[in-house]
């Protein structure tokens, strides 16, 4: 795995459809609008942001955690609404010795339905896969979530189990989560 091509700067990946990049400052009310939506929060860990003021430090703490080396969260913005932010992509879970990391994507609930996060998910592997050399990616939805593992499958990852009540998420207590994983000898890219 190619750690420094990881975290040398925040990366920019572009197709037709969308573009995963850093936030700016300049979509804290897109942002606003997908952090402050309960229904997201019924499929990842924590609470809805209740103020516009709260999520401004959001951006901050991206920043923070690339720095750090700790996580990239990434924004998803679509050539269709004139490059609106829609939701984030995050990598994380960077497990060097194995070259395994993980990945999670939120999407604000308008745009649900339109191929935007199986779009996403295939940057992040061409990405993953083609330029940093990770050998194993993983993605771990709460079992509920069926839409995202179906984003997950037409992916080519694959259902490995359940782990069950695997981690502690804010706002939905102790949770059961799918172990979704492709391998780089998988990918069809």
């Amino acid at each position: 795995m190619n750690k420094e091509l990881l975290f040398k700067s925040f990366p920019y990946l572009q197709s037709n459809e969308i573009t995963l990049k850093k936030v700016e400052p300049d979509d804290i009310n897109d942002l606003f609008e997908i952090l402050s939506n309960e229904n997201l929060f019924k499929y990842r860990p924590g609470n809805a942001w209740k103020t516009i003021e709260a999520v401004k430090n959001v951006i901050g703490h991206y920043e923070r955690d690339f720095s750090k080396r700790k996580t990239i969260f990434l924004g998803i913005y679509y050539a269709g609404a004139n490059n609106k932010l829609m939701g984030i992509a995050e990598i994380f879970e960077f497990d060097y010795k194995a070259s395994r990391v993980e990945i999670g994507y939120t999407l604000n609930e308008d745009y649900w339905g339109r191929g935007i996060a199986a779009h996403t998910v295939k940057l992040m592997l061409g990405f993953l896969f083609n330029d940093v050399a990770v050998n194993s990616i993983q993605a771990t939805p709460m079992p509920a979530n069926v839409k995202s593992k179906a984003v997950l499958e037409r992916n080519g990852f694959m259902h490995e189990g359940t782990l069950r009540q695997i981690k502690h998420w804010t706002g939905n207590g102790i949770v059961d989560l799918d172990m979704y994983s492709i391998l780089k000898s998988d990918y069809k890219g």
